[in-house]
Order: structure tokens, then sequence, then C-alpha cells
């Protein structure tokens, strides 16, 4: 299969003549089926700004949702220039030759910008791409952090309705785009670099927090001491936060993802976790809490949608901006005028 197969194929036009081919019911046939494309035309509805498009998405969200959740969800994220997706072509190639069907997600909100992220790397991942057991997707358009995020965690239940019991969330460098993935996932893996002077140099506190392992990927072309001073220099960071509530002391890794060297390692740290955490109950309780974090998520974005959708706010905002610009209001009250405003007309 090309890897075009397991790319979106994004375009209004494209949607309108190709969606309405299909009813619920087939949707999710196709989807638990393991079909491919019908899979990328459901993200796709999900993708859509259309209402009709939305309703009929959250309809097989909810008809195949008892499918779902039968996964390990990993996020995989590092400093630009540390190999992402070097080492997610190496460890999906690994997992999938242990029996694993993997599928690559993105949370990029700035890819139409910066073409990074997998928009740009699936080049760099042909075999992963070329894998009929890898199903690769890149980030929806440009948007919003938190419609980004919804989407994608979205798309990891229809992916896991069909089949994939592996999930990658790949983020395109260290911010908010990892708050967003620690919130969706089992494991949170953290790739950095030695070698490159202060290796905690920019990575933000909450970053380091968040990892269950941190993974320094191109030793390759290291000498020794250079990997263990940086290796020490990780673990001497992680004793400074708590332990986590899973119980699991974060673990601090080295790799080559080039050569493929400690790859199988890494995957077995990894399902080391799993088990701990199933074992002690936290696996289930943080798919929990999660769950209702998209919840109140979900209500906050729908909120704003229709605020700033409805056609007197739109042009109500416009006069009271420029009111507050020229300095006739407060900013406060002009916010809760708009607010009250809404009330009346909603």
């Amino acid at each position: 299969m090309k890897s075009s197969d397991s790319i979106n194929r994004s375009g209004a036009g494209r949607l309108k003549e190709r969606q309405s081919e299909l009813s619920v019911d087939q949707f999710v046939e196709g989807i638990l089926d393991g079909d491919r494309t019908v899979l990328s035309r459901a993200i796709t509805l999900i993708e859509s700004t259309r209402p009709e498009h939305r309703e009929q998405a959250q309809e097989i969200i909810d008809r195949t949702l008892s499918e779902t959740g039968d996964s390990i969800r990993i996020a995989i994220t590092g400093v630009p220039g540390v190999g992402k997706s070097t080492f997610i072509e190496a460890l999906g190639n690994y997992i999938i030759d242990q029996g694993r069907k993997l599928t690559v997600l993105a949370i990029d909100p700035s890819s139409v910008r910066s073409k990074g992220s997998i928009l740009g790397d699936k080049t760099r991942m042909e075999s992963l791409a070329n894998n009929p057991d890898a199903y690769i997707r890149p980030s929806p358009t440009a948007g919003s952090l938190g419609g980004v995020a919804r989407k994608t965690r979205e798309a990891i239940l229809l992916c896991e309705a069909a089949g994939y019991d592996t999930i990658f969330i790949e983020t395109v460098g260290v911010g908010q785009s990892e708050t967003a993935a620690h919130s969706m996932v089992d494991f949170f893996l953290l790739l950095m670099l030695a070698g490159a002077g202060d290796e905690l140099q920019g990575i933000k506190r909450g970053i380091v927090e968040m990892a269950d392992m941190i993974a320094i990927n191109k030793i390759d072309a290291l000498d020794k001491q250079q990997v263990e001073k940086a290796v020490g220099e990780y673990r001497r960071a992680l004793q400074l936060y708590p332990e986590p509530d899973s119980g699991w002391g974060p673990k601090v890794t080295t790799c080559s993802a080039r050569e493929e060297t400690n790859i199988d390692e890494i995957w077995n740290q990894i399902c080391d976790y799993i088990e701990h955490t199933r074992e002690n109950g936290y696996f289930a309780e943080r798919r929990n809490r999660q769950a209702r974090h998209w919840m109140y998520e979900t209500i906050d974005q729908e909120l704003k949608s229709r605020f700033y959708n409805h056609p007197e706010i739109k042009k109500h905002l416009r006069r009271m901006e420029q009111k507050v610009q020229e300095g006739e209001i407060s900013s406060t009250r002009a916010a809760r005028q708009i607010l009250q405003r809404y009330r009346q007309d909603d």
C-alpha cells in the first residue's frame, strides 16, 4: 500500500464529493473491519467544521465506543533535531515485528505554517508509512490547540475501534502541545540529546516532570563519557521532582534510532510500566481522569465556539473593541456588557 493511502487527504471539495457515499452504518462496519480508507474518511468527518459532519462523526464514535480503549497510548516528543521521526520509525517497525498494529497521530496546530511534524516527516518514515500494519495520520490543518487536541483524541478512539493496539501521539516540540498529549496518553516519552552543552537548557520544568522516560538519542555520534554525563544529569534532574502518583520512577536510557540500538529495551520498559500501572490500578484511574478532563474541555470549547460565532455578538464585539482601544470603556466592563448581551440574545 502506498504511503499516500495512510495520509490525510484534506479539501472541502473531496469531502463533499465522497462523504455522502457512506451511511453511519457503513462507516461503523468499515471501521470495525479495519478498513483504512473508511477510517480515514471518518477522521476527516471529525476534522470538518461543518455541523452535520461533526454530528455524524459523533454518532460513529458512539457506535464504536465499546470497541475502544484496548491499546497502549504513548506520547513521543523532544527537542528540535533530536531525531524524532527516525525514532518513531525505528520503534514503530520494531513493535510491528512483535505482532502489534500501530497508529501515529500528531498534535500540531501550526502544521500548515511550519510544515513540521508528520506533515514534513512522512517522507522520512517511508518504511513505516508503507507498512500495512501502520497507519500514519497528520494533524488537522492549523487551528487552536484545544481544537486540534480534541480531534486527535477522537481519532484515537476510531483507530482503536479499527484494531490498532498501539497509538503514538507525536508532538512538535516542548510547549503546550505536550501538556495536551499528556492528557490523552498512558506513557510520556521525552527524547533528548547529549553533548550539546547544558542538556537541560531550554526544557520547561513541566515537560520533564511529565516524562515517564527520558531517552537520549543519537548516542552513536558520542563517546562513552559524554553519554554517561548526560545520563547522570537527567537522573539528577528527575530526582528533584516528587514521586509520581503512578508509583513508577521515571527512567533514563539511551538509544540510537538510526542504528536501532536499544530500541527493544525502550519498548520493554514501556511494557513494564503498563504492567506496573495496571496492577496497581493507576492505569484505569488515569484513563478515567482523562475522560472527565476531555468532557469539560469539550464543554469549554463548545461554549466558546457558540459565543464567538453568534452573529449579534460578532457585531457587538467589533464595536466594543473599538471603544476599549479608544479608552471609552474599560476592558472588564466591556467584557461584562458583551456577556450580558449574549445571555439576552441566546
